[in-house]
């Protein structure tokens, strides 16, 4: 896959991209990741991107035609029309379903980061594919959006983690949250691990750790299991856990 973000900011994104199992990943060719400055699209030597907006009001709004031109120089690059993304507060937001759909359907994804009091609706209009957020509430600039979605994205290649269970067993990816997990020492401070991880018996540890992503699901996130994979013995597990959390109540 490749991502090109369009940012007033590539240092920024930069910044996190390069770092850690993404950075790795891409010195690997795992992932291709290119940062654009959107100035370098800009019609004066000021570099200019933004102006007021017709009609009034606070703020300046990013300007139509150095989007334009940055989306255009990047869909020469990549020999294709990227599918572009818009990071807006007014998006659906974003969760492991959406991020398993974009690396599913697209080899090309291009990022738009935001600023200022947003971007000329024009470019919403001819230009962008979709609009995502990552949750409801306002940040001074799309950057952070895109690095998240963008980390959200590479993750999910062949070849980023070391294999598919990294990520096939973590919260969200299977319709549950994830089961507690422990380390050494066996016992912290008084405390133990659960006797059952110290058995060596792998059926026993899947199904422990098959209820106790059910119970955490239950407990912190319950909205999510209307849509869960679960059989029939495990919903009537889970009845009996939310029966139990209203008693004490």
């Amino acid at each position: 896959m490749r991502i090109d973000i369009i940012t007033l900011f590539p240092e920024m994104c930069e910044a996190v991209l390069s770092e850690s199992i993404i950075g790795r990943a891409r010195k690997n060719d795992a992932v291709e990741i290119h940062c654009h400055q959107l100035r370098d699209f800009a019609f004066d030597k000021h570099r200019r991107v933004d102006d007021a907006p017709y009609g009034g009001g606070m703020g300046m709004l990013m300007m139509a035609e150095p989007i334009a031109l940055c989306f255009e120089n990047i869909c020469e690059q990549v020999g294709t029309r990227p599918h572009f993304i818009y990071m807006s507060p007014k998006g659906r937001v974003v969760n492991q379903q959406v991020v398993r759909e974009l690396t599913g359907e697209y080899e090309n994804i291009c990022i738009l980061c935001g600023h200022y009091e947003g971007v000329d609706q024009r470019v919403l209009d001819r230009l962008i594919d979709e609009e995502l957020s990552i949750g409801d509430y306002v940040l001074t600039g799309g950057e952070l959006p895109a690095v998240v979605l963008a980390d959200a994205l590479c993750r999910m290649l062949p070849g980023v983690l070391s294999s598919d269970e990294c990520f096939e067993l973590e919260s969200h990816y299977g319709g549950l949250l994830e089961y507690p997990q422990y380390t050494r020492p066996e016992v912290w401070r008084e405390e133990a691990v659960p006797q059952v991880l110290m058995s060596g018996h792998h059926a026993n540890i899947e199904k422990w750790r098959r209820e106790q992503a059910i119970c955490e699901t239950a407990r912190r996130r319950p909205d999510m299991l209307e849509n869960a994979p679960l059989s029939d013995k495990e919903r009537a597990f889970v009845a009996e856990i939310m029966q139990t959390e209203n008693q004490d109540q």
